[in-house]
């Protein structure tokens, strides 16, 4: 089994922020597929990187996980596309770990 975080930004690169209906779709279509899901959104998670020009940029994040018996990575990488799209993103995190259900 895998445990699937997205980190998702709560604003576009350009700063502007994004429609909660977009965060509502997203949950919707994960539970839909995976058959739950848990959000990490009370408190936004603050994320650093340097980016080519040597600036540090951040991002406020939510955090969505599901858990999937198998991982297509063909389907997750045309998702992340997609995010990336709807987000309007030149890169979403989308990470995953094998975990054992105790």
């Amino acid at each position: 089994m895998y445990l699937v975080q997205l980190l998702l930004p709560l604003t576009d690169n350009d700063g502007r922020r994004l429609p909660g209906a977009l965060f509502q779709e997203i949950r919707q279509e994960l539970v839909e597929r995976f058959g739950g899901l848990t959000a990490f959104s009370r408190a936004p998670v603050e994320g650093l990187w340097q980016s080519e020009a040597e600036v540090v940029e951040d991002d406020q994040l939510l955090v969505y996980e599901v858990l999937a018996d198998t991982l297509d990575r063909a389907w997750w990488d045309d998702y992340r596309q997609r995010l990336e799209k709807a987000f309007r993103q030149r890169e979403i995190l989308i990470r995953a770990q094998l975990t054992e259900r105790l």
